[in-house]
């Protein structure tokens, strides 16, 4: 018989009724503050509550975890540099057993199934890799850095790089 390890975290779950019965199923409604988290683009701010809504059912091999988890990010805008926000909802449907599999499935420690890093993997992915604050952004100049959502600047945009002129000239 095991013992039950104390949870330090509310990401830390008590699972031994679930371990118990074969077959034996829980629902999942958490709302815990993160520390931040970022992909170096978008981020959580820091004590952002992350919300954890599913179940947990025990399985042959360990605890399957069924949830959506919604949290608030923030970031730059790819293109102007305007604070932007939103939030990100990711589903997930995980194994978590005794002896994980590298990179599958995740570790069932004892009586206590640990939420934390499966929480960090999905929210890391989903964050935007290139928030804009608007479709329609015009971004900044790129020869006087004036923000062209304000108003239009003088530069003149030529695109045209000098290294492909003798490209241009042939006719295919």
């Amino acid at each position: 018989m095991s013992t039950s390890k104390p949870t330090s975290s509310a990401l830390r779950l008590p699972v031994a009724d679930l371990l118990r019965r074969p077959g034996a199923a829980r629902e999942l409604g958490l709302a815990v503050p993160l520390p931040r988290l970022g992909n170096g683009v978008a981020e959580l701010p820091d004590g952002a509550t992350v919300r954890i809504d599913g179940s947990l059912e025990q399985v042959a091999d360990g605890i399957v975890v069924r949830a959506t988890i919604n949290a608030p990010w923030q970031a730059a805008c790819s293109r102007c540099l305007r604070p932007v926000t939103g939030n990100v909802t990711v589903h997930v449907d995980e194994l978590f057993e005794p002896v994980p599999l590298e990179g599958e499935t995740y570790r069932l420690d004892d009586d206590v199934l640990d939420l934390e890093p499966l929480v960090r993997d999905a929210l890391l992915l989903d964050l935007p890799a290139a928030p804009v604050c608007d479709p329609d952004c015009a971004g900044l100049c790129p020869s006087c850095g004036a923000d062209r959502n304000e108003a239009p600047c003088e530069c003149r945009n030529d695109d045209s790089d000098p290294r492909w002129a003798a490209l241009r000239s042939l006719e295919l």
